[in-house]
């Protein structure tokens, strides 16, 4: 299945049925009052959370949502039916903004989450609304108010609580399927990986946290370079960031470069607690990855874990630090409004 992240659709919420104009006509009450019905409301559009979707694809097959119109009052005051909301299903992470002001109206994050988008319109009132000492037989009803209307443009931010972010090939992906049960794509070329993976990384019988691998940035990605841009606001749900450097680069170096393009795209962003895997330390003699690590914890003060993700080396210790860390900080999801 095709992983995107941003669609366009249009929404359209069902018109309030209209108001009846009716009068009672009964075997003994030939001239009673007037008895026409309120029109029923018309259908909101509305969108639920399902655990099971991973990407906004439906959406491009799909731009046009409509739920259906109330029906009109009858005779003897009766009500005409609801219009039935239409439910539509989301991916968790999923934001929809109105496209003409920009503004977020849904951010839906929790299981089953729900948000209306579109409100339907009211049903119209029928003529026994409109009886007065002057007006015994009035002959006015009132039309159903049409349904809310818009386009939106929905984005998706996976929902993750650590998010592993570094350069092309530092070995982000291989890290993700030694943590996790996920399996990304993995090969010794740059860019490897052209879209966001999830994975969750098993802590204990009853303790588990979800992990995400973004595509590789590269100097300039705030600024549209690479491949990066386009999914570092995948990031912004996480409570941690895991910078994944490769010890046969120039880690100092590529640390700058990276926490430089998460900072320029999102100051907040940078100023999240962060661990260094100072990764494919196989490579080198364990007193070089012993004094690369030392160099990289001076010059960042974070916590920097030699590991090899190749050879699932050192992987217990990250891990097991990445949990104790998230279990610290404040809880996730409380948090999600404020960092639209």
């Amino acid at each position: 299945m095709r992983f995107i992240d941003e669609a366009r659709v249009y929404v359209q919420a069902g018109k309030g049925g209209d108001g009846a104009i009716a009068f009672l006509r009964e075997k003994f009450r030939p001239f009673g009052g007037p008895a026409g019905g309120d029109g029923g409301r018309g259908g909101d559009v509305i969108f639920e959370v399902d655990e099971g979707l991973t990407t906004l694809l439906d959406f491009k097959f799909k731009p046009r949502l409509v739920a259906r119109d109330g029906e009109p009052g009858r005779g003897k005051q009766q009500y005409g039916h609801n219009g039935s909301d239409l439910i539509v299903r989301v991916p968790p992470g999923t934001i929809a903004f109105d496209e003409d002001s920009g503004e977020p109206i849904a951010d839906l994050v929790m299981p089953k989450a729900r948000a209306i988008v579109a409100h339907g319109g009211r049903g119209g009132f029928g003529n026994m609304h409109f009886v007065s000492s002057t007006r015994r037989a009035p002959r006015i009803a009132t039309p159903g108010e049409k349904g809310e209307q818009r386009w939106l443009r929905l984005e998706l931010r996976l929902v993750a609580e650590a998010g592993l972010v570094g350069l092309p090939n530092a070995g982000k992906s291989t890290l993700l399927g030694a943590v996790s049960g996920a399996r990304p794509k993995i090969a010794p070329y740059p860019f490897t990986t052209l879209t966001p993976n999830l994975g969750r990384v098993k802590v204990s019988d009853d303790e588990a946290f979800s992990i995400a691998d973004i595509p590789g940035l590269i100097e300039g990605a705030h600024q549209g370079h690479g491949l990066g841009i386009k999914f570092l606001r995948h990031l912004k749900r996480t409570r941690l960031l895991i910078y994944v450097l490769a010890v046969d680069s120039a880690p100092l170096h590529d640390f700058d470069v990276v926490r430089g393009e998460v900072e320029a795209f999102d100051p907040e962003l940078a100023l999240r607690p962060a661990v260094i895997a100072l990764n494919k330390v196989d490579l080198v003699s364990e007193r070089e990855a012993r004094e690369l690590a030392q160099k990289l914890q001076l010059r960042t003060g974070l916590a920097v874990f030699a590991i090899s993700a190749q050879e699932r080396q050192g992987l217990a210790a990250l891990v097991e630090t990445v949990a104790r860390m998230l279990k610290s900080l404040h809880t996730f999801r409380g948090d999600v409004a404020a960092r639209l």
